[in-house]
């Protein structure tokens, strides 16, 4: 009894190690960072990854959380519970940006919306509560896309449908969107499922620092960009504020 404990915390410590690296970690240098010998760690790197705890990229041999993880995630944390958490943080970012803001989780190659604030004017909306959204073409969906566990590696699903002139259907291209989502922390959209909207995402992390949802704001272009094309920085900082809010309530429950 005693080995396996002292296994299963130490399998603990690489996925919390690999988490908190925000990307891949090779096996001597998660090996150096849980203080494990190099054959020790890649001993429980095999068996995690026969569990689908961690995968393996194919081309730099570096390992990342599984998907097996985010279906652990998954359960845990209803659309209920996500909602409930993150309602008064979405409700304040709507008001202090006169943007709409959404919060979604990822189901396959679609954003499903658990949350949605309308912008705080006159103008005519539609609740998206329960919808099911491209992910390709959305803010929201870029953002999970990039920060699941098989980020690195081009997506599944080749059949990328076009909303507008500006969506994404090239999945090199798409791979490549993806690679500087997760290398910024955030991802923007302009006009990528709705002509003349623009939008700005962030990830909301759960327990053990892995994305379960994202949240965004939308709104016109122009209110998105300034003039000469760049993210708002006020607008940025509130939407990465407001992500970081929700995650914190979500690792406190």
């Amino acid at each position: 009894m005693p080995g396996s404990v002292q296994s299963l915390e130490r399998a603990a410590a690489i996925l919390r190690a690999i988490a908190g690296s925000g990307g891949q970690m090779g096996v001597t240098e998660l090996a150096g960072a849980v203080g494990l010998a190099k054959t020790t760690a890649h001993g429980l790197l095999r068996t995690l990854l026969s569990l689908g705890f961690v995968e393996q990229d194919a081309d730099s041999g570096r390992y990342l959380l599984g998907t097996g993880l985010l279906d652990l995630g998954s359960h845990y944390l209803d659309a209920n519970e996500l909602r409930s958490r993150a309602s008064n943080w979405c409700d304040s970012l709507a008001a202090r940006s006169g943007c709409s803001v959404r919060l979604g989780t990822l189901a396959g190659f679609q954003v499903v919306v658990v949350h949605h604030v309308f912008r705080p004017d006159d103008s005519a909306q539609e609740l998206e509560v329960g919808a099911a959204l491209p992910a390709h073409a959305t803010v929201l969906g870029k953002v999970l896309l990039a920060f699941r566990p098989a980020a690195s590696r081009p997506p599944a699903d080749p059949r990328l449908e076009r909303s507008t002139a500006a969506t994404i259907v090239d999945p090199a291209a798409l791979t490549a969107e993806l690679k500087g989502v997760r290398g910024r922390g955030w991802a923007v959209q302009r006009e990528e499922r709705v002509p003349g909207e623009g939008g700005l995402a962030a990830p909301v992390h759960g327990a053990g620092g892995l994305v379960v949802a994202a949240l965004g704001v939308t709104a016109p272009v122009p209110e998105v960009f300034g003039s000469a094309g760049a993210v708002r920085p006020a607008l940025l900082e509130m939407v990465l504020e407001a992500a970081a809010a929700v995650s914190r309530e979500l690792v406190r429950s």
